[in-house]
């Protein structure tokens, strides 16, 4: 774009320095009036060339910083995402396993079985949530934001797991705890007919 900028100013200075009157057998005598006012109009289109170039680079950071905020977001959503449902889980345990394990129709040797099913589930959720700390406060492994949005997008999914696997386990906790009340009555009812 310099280089046509210089032609032309180039080919300005030489008309300008042609004598007025200086013509030649078959050479068409020009207006150098015409041919500045062109070759100003030819400079303002460059210029105004040269400040559409530098909008369309502004336009493009632009658009990858807001790319970045998108992933920021995302991240943030699903981090959100991960601590309710990790709240879920202990809630879940501090409250419906002591039900379970408080029932008469738990038998002892069942206690550790099912309190280790529901440990193994809470360890697994912190294990996540210390990685998941990792990730935020490290550029671990040199990262980019949609990478670490990625990986916090696949720890939502299995924290949603957690919490379904979770929930079926009491929901089956719950169902052996009325089959065996229910069993307890029918078989200690008075038969007084």
């Amino acid at each position: 774009m310099q280089n046509n900028i210089r032609i032309l100013v180039m080919a300005i200075a030489f008309a300008l320095l042609m004598p007025g009157r200086a013509t030649a057998q078959g050479m068409p005598v020009y207006d150098n009036t015409n041919f500045i006012s062109l070759a100003k109009s030819l400079i303002e289109s460059a210029k105004q060339t040269s400040q559409l170039l530098k909008t369309v680079e502004f336009l493009k950071q632009q658009k990858e910083n807001l790319v970045k905020v998108n992933n920021v977001v995302k991240q943030l959503k699903a981090v959100r995402e991960i601590a309710a449902n990790n709240e879920r889980l202990f809630d879940v345990v501090r409250d419906d396993l002591r039900e379970i394990l408080n029932s008469p129709y738990i038998k002892p040797e069942e206690v550790t079985r099912i309190s280790d099913s529901f440990n193994a589930i809470i360890e697994n959720s912190l294990d996540d949530l210390d990685f998941i700390e990792q990730i935020l406060s490290s550029d671990y492994l040199k990262m980019t934001d949609a990478e670490r949005a990625a990986i916090l997008k696949e720890k939502e999914l299995q924290s949603k797991e957690m919490v379904s696997e979770i929930q079926l386990k009491t929901q089956r906790y719950r169902d052996i705890i009325s089959f065996r009340e229910m069993q307890d009555k029918i078989n200690n009812r008075e038969t007084d007919y």
